[in-house]
């Protein structure tokens, strides 16, 4: 339930897309494609019985298939269109996409160290690859597709569909939780996350 002071807010309901083949063979997906399982269908078929009765007024994803097939399915018989945009992407991974997660591991043992030692603005600058995308560079164009969509749609209800990268690192900068917190794999596919914001602010009201 909103407060009077939020009835102008936009409600973001940002979802994680459901598994796909690449995360049950654990395979570095970034930018790249890779599709849906049987058991990412069903995930993603379980967050639409959950939000079922949300009158959505628009639905964003990235543009990779992964998302826009999550907001299909979730998007059940609402005569809506799926809005794409890059800025919804996961980060760029560069040369590493389509290899083993290990393979990531391995070679950049001593840079994700390094990384580590740091803390705060150093370490989320820090640049592992030069083809893969800082956490900085990832939350910023993310932040800035949503603050476009809570300008345009104040006091509505929008479903975006993303992943696992921007939204946890969405819900760091905005200072939900720590970043030990919300390591990598905490966020289920499919799950969701619901936020208010009037373009400026965020405030998460579920997770």
């Amino acid at each position: 339930m909103k407060t009077e002071n939020e009835e102008n807010y936009c409600t973001l309901y940002l979802v994680r897309h459901g598994e796909t083949e690449w995360n049950v063979k654990k395979i570095n997906q970034g930018q790249s494609e890779s599709f849906l399982t049987e058991k990412g269908i069903e995930q993603a078929k379980e967050t639409a019985e959950r939000l079922k009765d949300i009158k959505f007024d628009a639905i964003f994803s990235s543009d990779l298939s992964r998302t826009q097939r999550t907001a299909e399915i979730i998007k059940l018989d609402r005569e809506l269109i799926i809005q794409t945009s890059q800025l919804l992407r996961e980060r760029a991974h560069g040369s590493f996409e389509g290899k083993h997660a290990d393979v990531f591991k391995n070679t950049l043992k001593e840079k994700l160290e390094e990384r580590e030692s740091l803390s705060g603005d150093e370490y989320h600058s820090f640049r592992l690859a030069p083809d893969v995308e800082t956490d900085e560079e990832l939350v910023t164009r993310f932040l800035i597709k949503l603050r476009e969509i809570a300008v345009v749609y104040p006091g509505k209800n929008v479903l975006v569909v993303s992943h696992a990268g921007p939204i946890r690192n969405f819900l760091v900068k905005i200072g939900y939780a720590e970043r030990k917190a919300l390591a990598g794999g905490t966020f289920k596919q499919g799950g969701y996350v619901k936020v208010f914001s009037d373009g400026v602010d965020f405030f998460v009201k579920e997770v």
